[in-house]
């Protein structure tokens, strides 16, 4: 099933349900639909376009600052599903410095790898072997939970509200 992106009453990106959710909310009045697919869904009463995008109408107050886990789903994301060493098609996520030698599982230290990089390597430094990276990885942009939540491809009816947050 398609997921919908919600929206904060101040277009902040919330969170991403399935489409029958965003369907309900926007049926109850709770919801308006900024973006819809070519998708329709009938019931007895009513034909209902399904809703890519939707804002709530009340504002909801969020107390915490949202923090992306590693994930090897979020790490791909980041990284654009290519390998950091070779550019080729990512299947692995590899630790620069490897956890046998005290790397840790943080965002610095993980990269998508394919596994014929990520073979080669093993549990050695990437220029023992060899590799250098194509970008030092970083902590990731506030809303790649995002990625995460969404599987492998975002909707693109979702962008603009991801740019303006």
């Amino acid at each position: 099933m398609a997921a919908s992106l919600i929206l904060n009453a101040s277009f902040e990106p919330l969170s991403v349900v399935s489409s029958r959710r965003a369907v309900v909310l926007v049926a109850r009045g709770r919801a308006h639909v900024m973006a819809e697919r070519d998708e329709v869904w009938h019931s007895a009463s009513m034909d209902i376009r399904v809703p890519s995008v939707i804002k709530l109408t009340t504002y909801v107050r969020v107390p915490y600052e949202r923090a992306v886990p590693v994930s090897r789903r979020a790490v791909f994301g980041r990284d654009e599903h290519s390998c950091q060493y070779c550019g080729g098609a990512a299947e692995n996520i590899d630790h620069i410095l490897p956890r046998s030698r005290g790397g840790l599982h943080t965002w610095e230290n993980v990269v998508a790898c394919c596994r014929r990089c990520n073979l080669r390597k093993g549990d050695r430094l990437p220029g023992e072997v060899g590799l250098t990276l194509a970008r030092r990885p970083t902590v990731p942009h506030r809303h790649t939970w995002i990625y995460a939540s969404a599987g492998f491809a975002l909707d693109p009816s979702w962008q603009p509200y991801l740019l303006t947050a």
